[in-house]
């Protein structure tokens, strides 16, 4: 399952630009936006989960964060971000790996996912996903995933849908909500998709 997972988005990378994919974002404002409400300091460890060739990475350099780790399940996504950052591309930590494989060697403040979360579809999964921010995550968790009126697929795949409510849920064990907002992002093919945004802090 996890290899099937690996190559269809190391497919998706090889195939298609980024005016071709649904998430391509100019401007990441709302990511950009949470997490520099919830880490501030420029020094703080980010962990952005699903990366892959996001503009984000850019935009967070560019405003002087300086401990900045991109994690994707694709090598290509993140040799097509590196190669558009150039040498800033040393300042970042890169990691390929499906995130319910990953294992940390560190605790990261700031926690940021844009659609990763939503392709986990079964509970064994989840489970995984959650388990490793409670431990994983020092202070905060910025999360964006499909809302309940948002797309069922994505890249052709199930996605689980997400409220409010059922965000909180996921990760009150660990976590306290902070704020969730609901966003409509245009596609760059003019198509609109909605998400749900929450962040979190760490109780």
């Amino acid at each position: 399952m996890i290899k099937d997972r690996q190559e269809h988005w190391e497919h998706v990378y090889q195939t298609k630009t980024p005016e071709q994919v649904s998430w391509t974002q100019e401007v990441p404002r709302t990511s950009l936006d949470f997490i520099n409400s919830v880490g501030p300091d420029k020094d703080v460890s980010i962990i952005d989960i699903g990366g892959g060739d996001s503009n984000l990475v850019d935009f967070l350099l560019e405003a002087g964060y300086t401990n900045i780790t991109v994690l994707d399940i694709s090598k290509k996504a993140l040799e097509r971000a590196k190669a558009r950052l150039g040498e800033k591309a040393k300042n970042v930590q890169w990691i390929v790996s499906d995130i319910t494989h990953f294992t940390p060697s560190v605790q990261y403040d700031v926690w940021h996912d844009r659609a990763v979360f939503h392709f986990l579809t079964k509970p064994q999964e989840i489970t995984t996903y959650v388990s490793l921010t409670n431990n994983h995550v020092k202070h905060s968790m910025v999360i964006g995933t499909f809302s309940k009126t948002g797309p069922l697929k994505c890249s052709g795949l199930e996605i689980t849908q997400y409220s409010e409510t059922s965000m909180n849920s996921a990760f009150e064990e660990a976590f306290e909500k902070i704020t969730c907002i609901e966003e409509t992002h245009t596609t760059p093919f003019n198509t609109t998709q909605n998400f749900v945004f929450c962040s979190f802090k760490k109780k």
